[in-house]
């Protein structure tokens, strides 16, 4: 089966990555070395697959269209770094591929209807990662990286940036891909924390709550708090209940957190 008899697959959100001075400003970006631990998802057919291996370090890639196993399998079961995972990444153990803290290197050109989701799956094992590399969207990239006050700061970004510092590398057209999408695309580094900035008491919790407080984001906390916190708690939390949600900042977050799992304590 060659190369040319695959053709992208729009329910696998597939767009193949053929320009070759985009994979290579985004091998330099990762800078793989021999020995590490480096995991691919979705490889489509192969476009960074042939540079990271060249790095002599040990690949794991995780895909899932069986149309593309054989093709991956004919480029490149020959070397000896390399080991293939036929599945679905948002189900994927990568406990199983390392149990070591901060030793995998996650990389991905992430399919748009399941970058979240597998952002937030991802970040369940963030003690075994050391960095993330991705090709996202470009508008969810600059959620990731966005700061309080503006219309990007929301969920994804607060949660994300609970666990990892981001970096916005740099943007890529619609023509470095085949078929070419109809929007921008950006690679982001995401590296997780070794040490908390703003550690949680609860972190489920936290999230439950940046969920709760950005279901409706033009309203103010105290109301859309109304269910978890009363205007004493928020007050107590040193947080401005006619303040919207977009205005707080991370570590007001956790202190809301905070507040709602020591008044859930004492229930």
């Amino acid at each position: 089966m060659s190369d040319y008899q695959h053709r992208a697959r729009k329910r696998f959100g597939q767009n193949f990555l053929h320009d070759a001075g985009v994979i290579d400003r985004i091998l330099r970006a990762i800078h793989a070395k021999p020995g590490e631990q480096l995991v691919e998802i979705g490889p489509g057919q192969g476009a960074l697959t042939e540079g990271l291996l060249g790095s002599g370090a040990n690949l794991n890639v995780v895909e899932l269209d069986l149309d593309l196993i054989p093709i991956l399998q004919g480029k490149f079961a020959g070397h000896e770094n390399f080991s293939l995972h036929q599945g679905d990444a948002l189900k994927f153990d990568f406990a199983r591929l390392s149990e070591t803290p901060g030793s995998l290197r996650v990389v991905g050109n992430l399919p748009y209807n399941i970058s979240t989701p597998l952002i937030f799956h991802l970040l369940d094992h963030a003690r075994l990662i050391r960095d993330m590399h991705f090709m996202l969207q470009k508008e969810v990239v600059e959620r990731l990286a966005a700061q309080p006050g503006g219309g990007d700061w929301g969920r994804l970004s607060i949660m994300v940036q609970y666990h990892c510092r981001v970096e916005h590398l740099f943007n890529v057209g619609p023509g470095a891909f085949n078929p070419a999408p109809k929007v921008d695309s950006a690679i982001v580094r995401l590296v997780p924390h070794e040490v908390l900035p703003h550690p949680a008491r609860d972190h489920r919790l936290l999230e439950n709550l940046v969920r709760q407080a950005f279901s409706q984001r033009r309203k103010t906390l105290r109301n859309t708090l109304k269910g978890m916190l009363d205007a004493q708690a928020i007050e107590a939390a040193e947080v401005d209940g006619s303040q919207r949600p977009e205005q707080l900042d991370l570590a007001a977050f956790v202190r809301l957190s905070d507040q709602l799992f020591a008044r859930t304590e004492q229930a």
